[in-house]
């Protein structure tokens, strides 16, 4: 497929967000996102304080076809002009993945077309080479609600970890703070926005495994260490000030700032040694959005005279145009599945690494 232009649709429900996207590239490979539509579903689970996976599976069945046809109208193009169809066909909440895998599989026998399953992670790894035209290879710090991950990314299907999230990924750590505190889901905005105006110094929580070497992380133990200084305040005065909110807010943030910090200069240590040519760090998923966590990891690049690359919001979060273009390269390599094709609840990228443990509302680990 390398020597001619060709049309992805690529579908994506994996969590919370169903969505359907476009994708046209042309004969040099370069990509252009045609439509993303993207439908989320916070107000389905707000009263519930995260993900319910059977209420998500139900709403991706109703709400996939209305994607794909809002994708076509908005590419302007019919549905017969595809040339493939690309759909996240895991790591995540098996109810969702099903519901796109299977939408897929009727739309690739119906039209003759050919299938491709794609890793939901492989999606966001590949993203800055959507978006920047990024070459190989790059490290890439997956951070989101589901995953936090270092990747060593070498192709579309070469992928190293170095190091991940034992437990609770950032994303589940900054949701479970904000309930712990009474604020709003998702917790991630609502906690960054309090911290702009806390004293971060006033409470050191810990920062897990820091003294430990490689590149692993943890924010679970963090997130209890809140909860008893949280319990402490309302037993000394039988509540939370407005003041007591930012200042957990700002210690918690700092927290997680000095552990991506740190543990991505010992990523880039690990990276570098064995691609020094490499010169660009990408950072994707929903905490990429938090501007102080965004400026920590930039500073860290700069000192180790590396390219900090973000790509826009809508591409770092969960979206359909990362699938279209992740299965768009495996297309361009004469990759491509059948309909045997089947959902994964889990699925990492680098098989030579031990599995990552536990299973977060956002996602099943990889």
């Amino acid at each position: 497929m390398a020597d001619r232009e060709f049309l992805v649709l690529g579908l994506e429900s994996s969590c919370d967000d169903t969505a359907a996207s476009v994708v046209h590239f042309d004969a040099l490979g370069q990509a252009t996102i045609k439509s993303s539509v993207v439908m989320g579903q916070n107000n389905l689970h707000a009263d519930f304080g995260g993900v319910v996976p059977e209420i998500a599976a139900r709403a991706h069945a109703e709400r996939i076809d209305i994607c794909v046809e809002r994708a076509m109208h908005d590419a302007a193009i019919p549905l017969s002009s595809v040339d493939a169809i690309a759909v996240t066909s895991g790591p995540g909440l098996i109810g969702g993945v099903l519901s796109a895998v299977m939408c897929a599989k009727g739309l690739a026998k119906g039209l003759g077309k050919p299938l491709i399953g794609v890793n939901h992670l492989a999606g966001h790894a590949l993203t800055p080479r959507l978006t920047d035209g990024v070459a190989f290879p790059y490290l890439m710090l997956l951070v989101s609600g589901g995953h936090c991950q270092f990747l060593s990314v070498q192709s579309p299907t070469e992928f190293t970890r170095l190091g991940g999230t034992i437990d609770d990924a950032p994303g589940e750590a900054f949701d479970k703070v904000a309930r712990l505190l009474g604020l709003e889901q998702p917790g991630g905005p609502h906690v960054e926005r309090w911290a702009k105006s806390g004293d971060a110094k006033r409470f050191r929580f810990p920062r897990p495994l820091l003294d430990r070497d490689g590149c692993d992380m943890s924010f679970s133990g963090l997130k209890t260490a809140l909860l008893r200084t949280r319990d402490q305040l309302v037993a000394d005065q039988g509540g939370l000030y407005d003041t007591d909110i930012a200042d957990i807010c700002a210690g918690f943030q700092a927290a997680v700032g000095d552990v991506l910090a740190e543990k991505l200069s010992r990523a880039l240590h690990v990276f570098l040694a064995a691609h020094p040519t490499g010169r660009t760090v990408a950072v994707a998923g929903g905490v990429a959005a938090n501007e102080y966590l965004r400026g920590r990891l930039m500073s860290v690049c700069a000192d180790h005279g590396m390219t900090f690359l973000a790509p826009p919001l809508a591409l770092c979060t969960d979206n359909a145009a990362m699938i279209a273009f992740a299965g768009g390269e495996l297309f361009r390599m004469g990759q491509t599945d059948d309909q045997r094709l089947s959902a994964r609840p889990r699925w990492p990228l680098d098989n030579s690494q031990p599995a990552l443990l536990g299973s977060g509302k956002k996602g099943a680990k990889a």
